[in-house]
């Protein structure tokens, strides 16, 4: 069998979750009424919030197939060696076939965590083998998560990858809206619920709130994202403004599409900023390609020279400090999962700003030095 990740990416809401969830519920419902399925296949269900290491997901999988008393007090050399003989232990009484088994990992991203990918790696590499019928079936948010996965587990994956997105369109959306929004039926104050609901109403027909929630509509689907819209919104109704306006929904939508990695680097030291500078001209002059931290540093020296009387000529040993932070920060990411032999000076990095971004974080900046402005804002020329 082979085994499919399936990412839930567009909405990570709990109540979208469970909507992904009796997808495959459905799913698994509609097979087990196919009797040779209900009567031989063996079903493992692991969560990456619960089972947080490997020997913890050991047992559990130990419990769900019933073999606590096969497994006994024997000691094994390798996680390997222990699933092969849970494995081993489903064969039928002449061998010659196994039992199959479908392990289903919610929350796989949290497995990528686990040391060595060890479980993982072992689940695809059996499931690979014709003498033990494996499905595994992951279920994530994350889009990126082929790239969290090392090569040996990379190599042993099928790469079948199914996309559940919203399919809705705008005029659903609205609905939506004015759903979430309208106060129910049952409602105490029924006066009251009566002008709120006359009040949503004329907000979904409202021009310019269409035209904002169209923008948001485009932006993501994400049904998160109107949530929090309506909940900032929400959040300004008082006895004295009873009812939800315009400019109310305007401005939760300023807030709620506020950038926060803008909102980081506001707290970032002169030195710090000028290193997010000289990135923001690499990639520029490179057109995006990856930097080091040695090109960064050189880039720097460049405007250290020709600044020298507005800036410390800091340490090399003090600027690699400041460029960590910024790692740390995920304002900068490593190309490539770092080996241990590889000098940290000429690591590949990417930086996750882009150039506005980054102008209009130094227009907001406290105290931000003029010559550092003019040097963010300066044609490529002048370096």
């Amino acid at each position: 069998m082979e085994k499919v990740i399936l990412p839930s990416l567009l909405d990570p809401e709990d109540q979208e979750r469970l909507r992904y969830k009796h997808l495959l519920n459905h799913v698994l419902k509609e097979l087990t009424e196919v009797k040779q399925v209900r009567e031989n296949l063996l079903q493992v269900h692991l969560n990456g919030l619960l089972q947080t290491n490997d020997k913890v997901a050991l047992k559990e999988i130990t419990r769900q197939l019933h073999l606590e008393n096969v497994v006994g007090d024997k000691v094994f050399g390798s996680f390997a060696e222990n699933l092969a003989f849970l494995l081993e232990a489903l064969r039928k009484g002449d061998r010659t076939s196994s039992c199959p088994v479908l392990f289903i990992l919610d929350e796989f991203d949290l497995f990528v965590h686990h040391k060595n990918q060890t479980l993982l790696y072992n689940l695809f590499d059996i499931s690979q083998s014709a003498q033990t019928p494996v499905t595994v079936i992951g279920l994530t948010c994350r889009q990126d998560i082929l790239e969290l996965l090392e090569k040996r587990v990379k190599s042993r994956f099928s790469h079948r990858q199914i996309y559940l997105t919203n399919s809705f369109d705008f005029k659903q959306y609205i609905r939506i809206f004015k759903e979430q929004l309208s106060l129910p039926a049952g409602f105490p104050d029924e006066s009251f619920a009566q002008k709120w609901n006359k009040n949503v109403q004329h907000l979904s027909e409202d021009k310019t709130v269409q035209d904002m929630l169209q923008n948001l509509f485009h932006h993501t689907k994400e049904l998160r994202s109107l949530h929090l819209l309506l909940m900032l919104a929400v959040s300004n109704v008082t006895v004295h403004h009873p009812l939800i306006t315009a400019s109310d929904l305007h401005e939760a939508s300023k807030q709620s599409r506020m950038d926060s990695k803008a909102n980081i680097v506001h707290g970032l030291s002169v030195l710090e900023i000028c290193l997010i500078i000289a990135m923001k001209h690499l990639n520029d002059v490179y057109e995006g390609e990856p930097f080091n931290f040695q090109m960064v540093y050189n880039e720097f020296q460049k405007f250290i020279q020709r600044k020298a009387h507005c800036m410390y000529n800091f340490e090399k040993p003090v600027v690699m400090k400041a460029f960590e932070h910024l790692l740390q920060l995920e304002l900068v990411r490593p190309i490539e999962r770092p080996s241990e032999r590889a000098q940290r000076e000429y690591l590949l990095m990417k930086l996750l700003l882009d150039n506005n971004q980054i102008m209009d974080a130094l227009q907001a900046y406290p105290n931000c030095p003029t010559d550092v402005k003019q040097w963010a804002a300066s044609s490529l020329s002048w370096l």
